[in-house]
């Protein structure tokens, strides 16, 4: 018997345990058939239309930050402890679908930053181009 609880595999098929340890299950899978019996048992039981409080949570993800939240966070608005909290559930969690959200805001922050960047950094070089004179010799 492997050392993976029914809630494990059942994160496991959702794919939302962190990275290393769905590569754990996977492996595991691989030798033993018994953690593959577990696994079509669940698979099963899904496809069956039997589902638990704590699956239908984890599916509609119903603790993880929304979408504005997670920007609030990355821009450091959140009161404390929903700042907390979000900290806690990306770090400790590790729940991938909201890390995944946050790396996509935060690369559309890092975009929109080079964005107005270049224009400033024209105006910049115009407002210069008269100081810029060639000496006549």
């Amino acid at each position: 018997m492997t050392g993976f609880s029914t809630t494990e595999l059942d994160a496991f098929l959702d794919e939302s345990l962190p990275a290393d340890r769905m590569a754990a299950v996977e492996q595991a899978a691989r030798d033993d058939a018994g953690l593959r019996d577990r696994l079509s048992v669940l698979v099963g039981q899904r496809d069956a239309g039997m589902h638990s409080l704590g699956a239908v949570w984890r599916r509609r993800r119903l603790t993880c930050p929304t979408r504005e939240q997670l920007g609030s966070f990355l821009m450091g608005v959140l009161p404390a402890e929903a700042e907390d909290y979000t900290r806690f559930h990306l770090e400790v969690i590790g729940c991938r679908p909201c890390c995944a959200n946050l790396a996509d805001l935060q690369s559309l922050v890092s975009q929109s930053d080079t964005q107005q960047a270049e224009p400033r950094r024209r105006r910049y070089f115009q407002s210069s181009v008269g100081g810029l004179r060639a000496e006549d010799g």
